[in-house]
């Protein structure tokens, strides 16, 4: 039996007792179980903690490399994102030495209205929106990149899905949705990994600056455990926080100027200015063909001295650009934002490593 079937025959009957509940509504898996039946291997355990412990080293800077995190803006094929892991882990060796490259693995994407919500909520794209096929899928293929010696990163957006992933995982990332949700700082201070938070879709620093501070810090808060059950969580605060610089409304924000006021900022609010700058979204436009120039700008930026700008982030796939969701789609290519191809980040990193 494979594993959903397995998954699916500890599935309790249609889940009705809650008013207003629809008669499929269904019981999901406990998150121990999901691990239980997708475990992770001792030799990968050992992996992500030195990994983990590798981004923590470079956000602190006691590694004086550059925090590339780069991939596809959404995981929604397993064969290509594979294909893109096994090169990307080949390029990771290579460039080991000055760089330190942490895979996107992004299974969860946030909607300003409506949208395909990521493959762990419809893995088909088809809306069927077979979650539980979703977790297995997003686990399992998560299993397999980490098995390619690659760390990985991904936006944590729904905090029950967190703990089917989150032992997986090097470093995450809170939207620029949901920095000012108390619940996602309470799960934060929880975690045992690097967090970053975004700038506000404004271009306000404000909020995410706030968001740091609290998830630093220790909670008792609501939440679930691993067995699925309603539970108070107790939070030791986590210490590896950080500001992601994304651009907003009023355009880019990962000009000198502008970072020097977000170290400003931070300071202020007494936190350590650290900073990663994302050049796609706002500071690109938009345009994924232009994120070569904001990394291109960061990097003079370091060049010049500035050390609190530890590292990056790029949209990037097998093939440039992105499509629409259809029956008919192209291999290797976003259903989601644009991303660099393989070639142009290929050379891009291999550049930045030798003036980084």
């Amino acid at each position: 039996m494979n594993t959903i079937a397995t998954l699916r025959s500890d599935i309790h009957q249609p889940f009705t007792c809650v008013p207003g509940a629809e008669p499929d509504d269904l019981r999901l898996p406990s998150p121990l179980s999901l691990r239980t039946s997708l475990p992770l291997p001792d030799h990968l355990e050992d992996q992500i903690r030195q990994q983990r412990q590798q981004v923590r080293d470079v956000i602190q800077g006691n590694d004086p490399r550059l925090l590339v995190i780069v991939g596809p803006c959404s995981l929604h094929h397993g064969q290509s994102a594979i294909e893109y892991g096994s090169r990307l882990a080949d390029l990771a060796v290579e460039l080991q030495d000055r760089l330190l490259i942490v895979m996107r693995a992004y299974v969860e994407k946030p909607r300003t209205t409506i949208g395909w919500k990521g493959l762990m909520y419809d893995p088909a794209l088809d809306g069927s929106d077979d979650m539980l096929a979703g977790l297995a899928l997003s686990r399992s293929l998560m299993l397999e990149l980490a098995d390619l010696g690659l760390p990985l990163a991904c936006e944590l957006l729904q905090p029950m899905a967190a703990q089917y992933f989150t032992d997986l995982l090097s470093w995450v990332a809170i939207g620029a949705r949901t920095c000012e949700s108390q619940i996602h700082r309470e799960l934060v201070s929880s975690l045992p990994m690097p967090a970053g938070f975004k700038n506000g879709t404004d271009g306000g620093l404000g909020i995410a600056c706030d968001a740091i501070s609290s998830a630093t810090h220790p909670h008792r808060y609501f939440g679930m455990d691993l067995y699925g059950q309603p539970a108070v969580i107790k939070s030791l605060g986590n210490p590896d926080c950080h500001l992601v610089l994304r651009g907003g409304r009023n355009g880019p924000n990962h000009h000198a100027d502008d970072v020097a006021e977000a170290r400003r900022q931070l300071l202020k609010a007494g936190i350590a200015p650290r900073l990663l700058v994302d050049c796609s979204h706002a500071n690109s436009g938009k345009d994924f063909a232009r994120q070569p120039e904001i990394l291109e700008e960061v990097i003079r930026q370091r060049q010049a001295g500035n050390r609190d700008l530890f590292g990056l982030m790029l949209e990037s796939h097998l093939n440039p650009g992105s499509q629409e969701l259809s029956a008919q789609l192209r291999y290797g290519v976003s259903i989601t934002d644009g991303c660099l191809g393989w070639s142009d980040t290929q050379a891009l990193l291999r550049r930045t490593a030798d003036i980084a």
